[in-house]
């Protein structure tokens, strides 16, 4: 009897969680994989190269990297009910705002202020959220969403497709928009109701808030290690992202086999999530690490390859996605695992941040190296930088 209480805890939590699940599929679809999803077909309208386009998604997604801790520390102090959903209310009438710019100053301008919305209402602040209110159960719930948020880019790509060839790329970003408007906040502000169910006792919040934090962690080796490693995954992650439509038909790839391709990211790295989940009795932490960074390596090598063997297209769906989803796991385990719990918050914050500017990064860096050496260039520096990473865990492990 003495284990059914935390059985039926979980199941309960894994219920209550959805609406907050759902909430995130929504919005990243709408919010983050609108970029990408759109890209083509900004530059074929709009005719602003690659390189201007990327710049603001890159600059967007700097001010999300920079403000997270910011958006961390007020979610601490009570005012989840207020930021989370209204950075989602004003993520969707930027959206819509979007929708009706011409001029480069313009898509800056709200791509800049989207920066500031995702900040309080993407997985960071979700997960923070999560934390706060159920403490050492967060495990739970948090798995719960990344395994149906990974289905965003699936849900986003062939939508975007579908929409901007019916009402063009402005109707698809009003429909996204309404999206988050009229679906994600009510989901929202049901599922935070929800978690309150789960809120901790506040002594137990008082002695996880009472740890000092560990601030002698960043004047040791493994922590710059693990910051070279998170880093390297999210600027690999971003490079081919950001550019991936473009990539595919550089390859010689249609346009719906493509768009098919680039949805099937997000199933893969829920497969990658669960396979670690699976096999966690089994494979330690930095088995688990070698398999990422190996998956996104062979996977960016089969999509180089791909313009002589289209089918490699698959190998690198399977691996690549596979292998960055388990790094959503991988990061905060792989973090405890060398540098320890204690101050484990604010440890993880400060990791977050190599990783958050490596994928910001990614997208205009990839249009920088395609006008020197084309995206063989692109998909060649990103093969290099997933290496590098894996070194930087070996260098981690060993200094730790």
């Amino acid at each position: 009897m003495a284990d059914a209480a935390p059985s039926q805890s979980e199941r309960s939590l894994r219920i209550d969680i959805l609406p907050l699940a759902v909430a995130q599929l929504v919005i990243w679809a709408s919010m983050y994989y609108s970029f990408p999803a759109l890209l083509p077909d900004w530059e074929r309208d709009l005719g602003w190269s690659k390189t201007q386009l990327s710049g603001a998604f890159t600059g967007a997604l700097l001010i999300t990297a920079l403000l997270a801790p910011i958006a961390g520390r007020m979610i601490d102090r009570g005012a989840a009910r207020l930021i989370h959903p209204g950075g989602a209310l004003i993520g969707g009438l930027l959206l819509i705002a979007l929708s009706q710019v011409t001029q480069v100053w313009q898509f800056y301008a709200v791509w800049l202020a989207m920066g500031v919305m995702m900040a309080v209402s993407l997985y960071e602040a979700c997960f923070a959220i999560i934390t706060v209110t159920t403490g050492n159960r967060a495990r739970t719930a948090i798995t719960a969403v990344t395994l149906i948020g990974g289905f965003a880019g699936t849900i986003a790509f062939p939508a975007a497709h579908v929409l901007a060839e019916n009402f063009g790329w402005r109707g698809a970003l009003i429909c996204f928009g309404l999206a988050i408007i009229l679906l994600v906040i009510p989901l929202m502000l049901w599922g935070l109701r929800r978690l309150e169910r789960h809120r901790i006792e506040p002594e137990e919040v008082t002695a996880e808030a009472a740890a000092p934090v560990h601030a002698a962690v960043t004047r040791r080796p493994a922590f710059w290690c693990l910051a070279l490693a998170f880093g390297a995954i999210g600027l690999t992650h971003g490079l081919i992202l950001g550019h991936l439509l473009p990539i595919l038909a550089d390859r010689g790839i249609g346009e719906a086999a493509a768009v098919l391709a680039a949805s099937m990211i997000g199933p893969m790295q829920v497969v990658g999530r669960a396979v670690t989940m699976a096999t966690e009795k089994y494979v330690n932490i930095f088995g688990v690490a070698i398999g990422c960074y190996t998956g996104m390596a062979l996977g960016s090598t089969a999509l180089l390859m791909a313009g002589v063997a289209p089918w490699l297209v698959v190998v690198f769906v399977l691996l690549h996605g596979a292998g960055y989803g388990t790094a959503s796991i991988l990061r905060p385990v792989l973090t405890a695992e060398l540098l320890g719990r204690r101050g484990f918050g604010a440890t993880a914050g400060k990791l977050a941040l190599p990783f958050m500017c490596g994928f910001a990064a990614g997208p205009t860096i990839a249009a920088l190296v395609w006008e020197a050496a084309g995206y063989d260039g692109v998909l060649m520096l990103a093969l290099g930088v997933i290496c590098i990473g894996l070194g930087a865990v070996f260098m981690a492990a060993r200094t730790a």
